[in-house]
C-alpha cells in the first residue's frame, strides 16, 4: 500500500452518539397515540423492549422506518396514518441538536485529514434526513451515504464499493473507521478496505472474528496511524 487517499467513517457511535434519540422519539409518539385512544402493550419496560426490537429490525434492513412507525402505531390499536409517519420523522430530526453529541477529537481530526488532502465520506445504515442531520451536527464535510438512499446496507460489499466511489479511490488506498465489528470491520475487510476499529467504549473484540487492521481507543488516535502506516507500506 503506497498511502491513504480516502477514509470512510461510520456515523453512530463513531463520529457522534445520539443518546437513544430514535427510541425517545418513539416514546413521544406513544404519547400521541395514547391521546388518540390507543392502549399500551404492557409495562413501560415492555414498550421500550418493543421499540428497540422495531429499531433493530429496521436497522438490519428488514423494513423501513416508515414501516416501523406503522407497526408501532398499529400495535397500540390505532389505525396508522401518513401523519403518524411524518410526525415521527419530523420529530426525530428536530431532536438532533438536543440529543446528538460529537465524540471528542472528531472536529480537529477531520480538519487535520482535510489539510493532508485525504478525502472523507460517511457510510451509515439508517434513514434520511436523520442521518444527514446527524452528520451536520458532527460538523462533517463530505459525502454521506445512507442505506435508505443507496439501497444497500453494511456489511454488504456493494455498500463499500459505493463508498470507494464517493472517496474517489480504490480499496488499496482506503480505510474505514467504525465501532461495530460485524458491519464495519468485517464489511470493510471483505471489500479489501483496511479496517480501523474505534473502541472508545473499551469493549472486548468478539472471539472468532478476524481482527481489525488497527484498533484505536480515541478518535484522534487515527492521526497517529497515518505516518506509521506510510513507513511500513
Amino acid at each position: 500500500m503506497s498511502g491513504v487517499c480516502g477514509i470512510g467513517f461510520d456515523l453512530d457511535h463513531t463520529l457522534a452518539i445520539d443518546n437513544k434519540l430514535e427510541r425517545v422519539a418513539f416514546l413521544r409518539l406513544l404519547e400521541v397515540v395514547l391521546s388518540e385512544g390507543g392502549c399500551t402493550i404492557g409495562t413501560f419496560s415492555d414498550e421500550i423492549e418493543a421499540i428497540d426490537d422495531l429499531l433493530a429490525r429496521q436497522r438490519s434492513g428488514e423494513w423501513s422506518i416508515d414501516d416501523a412507525v406503522r407497526r408501532f402505531v398499529q400495535a397500540h390499536r390505532v389505525e396508522p396514518t401518513h401523519p403518524h409517519v411524518q410526525w415521527y420523522r419530523r420529530r426525530a430530526v428536530e431532536m438532533v441538536d438536543e440529543f446528538v453529541v460529537p465524540l471528542p477529537g472528531v472536529a480537529s481530526t477531520l480538519k487535520a485529514l482535510r489539510e493532508r488532502g485525504i478525502t472523507v465520506a460517511i457510510l451509515t445504515n439508517g434513514w434520511n434526513p436523520l442521518q444527514a442531520r446527524k452528520a451536520e451536527r458532527a460538523a462533517f464535510q463530505g459525502p454521506v451515504l445512507v442505506s435508505s438512499e443507496i439501497g444497500v446496507q453494511k456489511p454488504a460489499r456493494r455498500a463499500f464499493e459505493m463508498l470507494l466511489g464517493a472517496l474517489g479511490t480504490d480499496a488499496e488506498h482506503a480505510w474505514f473507521v467504525g465501532d461495530t465489528p460485524s458491519s464495519d470491520v468485517a464489511g470493510a475487510q471483505a471489500a479489501g478496505v483496511r479496517a480501523i476499529w474505534l473502541n472508545w467504549e473499551r469493549q472486548t473484540y468478539p472471539a472468532g472474528m478476524a481482527p481489525p487492521d488497527h484498533s484505536i481507543a480515541d478518535f484522534s488516535d487515527l492521526l497517529e496511524l497515518l505516518p506509521e502506516t506510510a513507513r511500513t507500506a
